[in-house]
């Protein structure tokens, strides 16, 4: 009996040795990620996560910007989306409150109507960090409920590194997640590894990624089902952007807001968005990611304001702030109207919105003078950009 024990003894011994890992296994397994631009990613994310300011989305890409033009009776020309973006980045003061701007390609290579002088000069000189949209829109996705997949991963390590020497210093990819559509196992699969996959070829290129699923506000469904698919969403995210070797101390989120779907019957005031946001938040985000910049997704220059500031309330493990599009720019484009002579006031539009939702990132912002047009929703059904 002894003999079989220790023969048993020797054979699981054996067994073990065979299976366990080698000296060098055991140390890879073990190393902290050290990429040639770790230590600049780190510093980009947090100047742009910085107290009181966020980023402006004027990334539209050319159709979608002339879309923006022709609702003021302009046509949809090169020289009028320049006018219009050279109008946005040489805002006076616009440094104090925004930290990043996030490009269309066309415009981090444009130069403004200043003969020499870019629009990545302007917003250099106002301490104002320079980003580019890197993917290549959304397209049907087979063999699903009408959903889509965001495509752009083709040459992508290329394209980075040509929009670093140019300029840009971070990077945003936008994919997208329907609840109508149900959402379907393999679009939110395809939607978070696509994004995992951007960020560590950004990273790599020594651009920090804004990583952004964005879940559609079209739909009647409730605030807990947005709750529901977004933890979903971002659990699957953060598992591939894991997988992937992505430093999360370098990247910054874009994320929808926790709210019901658009044409839900019931709607959220803002103390709940905050609390069902914010409980999203801490369930999947970890606190190594120093920045939380929401998208506006439709909201009204008002209410994404107003959201936000009941974010910011108590503190948070991130800097939570604003990545906003439509609900910085709806009311320059209407004070503008295309006319040169409205350009001082449109800036001063900009202003006030830049200033409000600085004030909202603080905890600090009340709605005191706020215009009936601020209030306005901007949702459209099936909003493409």
């Amino acid at each position: 009996m002894a003999q079989q024990m220790t023969m048993f003894s020797k054979a699981a011994t054996a067994n073990f040795t065979a299976v366990r890992p080698s000296k060098a296994q055991r140390n890879s397994a073990v190393v902290v990620r050290a990429g040639a631009y770790d230590e600049e990613l780190v510093q980009t994310a947090n100047k742009i996560a910085s107290a009181g300011k966020g980023i402006l989305a004027m990334d539209e890409s050319n159709a979608t910007c002339g879309k923006r033009l022709e609702s003021i009776g302009l046509e949809n020309t090169e020289l009028n989306r320049q006018r219009y973006r050279e109008l946005l980045v040489t805002t006076p003061g616009l440094g104090e409150y925004i930290s990043g701007a996030i490009l269309f390609e066309e415009t981090l290579y444009q130069e403004t109507r200043t003969p020499g002088k870019t629009m990545v000069d302007c917003l250099n000189e106002q301490g104002i960090v320079p980003g580019i949209k890197v993917d290549k829109g959304l397209h049907p996705l087979s063999n699903s409920n009408g959903e889509s997949w965001c495509s752009g991963l083709d040459g992508l390590a290329q394209r980075c590194a040509d929009y670093y020497k140019a300029g840009a210093r971070f990077a945003k990819w936008r994919s997208v997640v329907s609840i109508p559509a149900g959402p379907s196992t393999i679009a939110v699969r395809d939607c978070a590894y696509g994004l995992a996959r951007y960020a560590a070829i950004a990273q790599n290129a020594g651009l920090v990624p804004i990583v952004e699923p964005e879940i559609l506000l079209d739909g009647d469904h409730d605030i807990d089902r947005t709750l529901e698919v977004a933890e979903m969403t971002w659990a699957e995210t953060f598992k591939y952007m894991a997988d992937n070797g992505v430093m999360f101390e370098g990247i910054l989120l874009k994320p929808s807001m926790v709210t019901p779907g658009a044409e839900c019957s019931r709607r959220a005031g803002a103390e709940e968005v905050a609390e069902y946001t914010l409980k999203m938040l801490n369930r999947r985000v970890p606190p190594a990611v120093p920045g939380i910049m929401f998208l506006s997704g439709g909201q009204s220059e008002l209410e994404a304001t107003m959201n936000l500031n009941a974010m910011n309330q108590s503190p948070n493990p991130w800097h939570v702030s604003f990545s906003y599009a439509r609900a910085l720019q709806n009311s320059v484009l209407k004070t503008w109207k295309g006319e040169d002579a409205n350009a001082a006031a449109a800036q001063e539009a900009l202003i006030k919105r830049a200033q409000a939702n600085s004030a909202a990132q603080l905890g600090k912002y009340t709605a005191d003078g706020e215009s009936a047009e601020a209030a306005k929703g901007m949702f459209e059904k099936g909003y493409t950009y």
